[in-house]
């Protein structure tokens, strides 16, 4: 990796800075739909594999930080219509997930939530895609991510299911 300037340091931070808020403003989105979701969690029926409510918060909050870590080290790589292509997929992919929880958990659109999160692992593995033509460290950031959320997305399937 090529040093930075002094005067790219700054630049580097304050990007660093928006990539973090970024995953914040979508989750705190996310959030905003209900403040009740460990409890509602916790009245569906759920299947076998259903993790306890407690593990989504730390999960999340590892997952928030390398996704905020990978957008910023594909940003790092300059400007180009490559970048710009791997971090609006990236944003798109940061709206889907905001809107999982409030399809899920607000609306209880389970069903509408479950292809909702189908869309967004569609959109997530064209991110890491691009991500990793950017930087391969960026991509494998992502990966944890993919895991969880077809992880998510089987789980949904089975509370929705087990809740029709």
């Amino acid at each position: 990796m090529v040093a930075e300037t002094s005067r790219a340091r700054p630049r580097s931070l304050v990007a660093l800075a928006v990539s973090v808020l970024a995953v914040v403003a979508a989750s705190a989105l996310g959030g905003l739909a209900t403040t009740s979701a460990a409890e509602d969690y916790g009245r569906l029926e759920q299947p076998g594999f259903a993790p306890p409510s407690w593990v989504f918060g730390p999960t999340w909050t590892l997952l928030y930080l390398l996704m905020a870590v990978a957008a910023w080290l594909v940003w790092r790589t300059g400007p180009s219509p490559d970048t710009r292509r791997a971090l609006t997929l990236y944003a798109v992919q940061l709206v889907l997930n905001a809107a999982w929880t409030p399809l899920f958990f607000g609306l209880g659109w389970r069903g509408i939530a479950f292809f909702e999160l189908g869309a967004l692992l569609l959109v997530l593995i064209a991110t890491i895609v691009l991500f990793w033509r950017r930087s391969a460290v960026a991509g494998a950031m992502l990966l944890p991510y993919l895991a969880w959320s077809v992880f998510a997305w089987c789980l949904n399937f089975a509370v929705w299911q087990l809740n029709n």
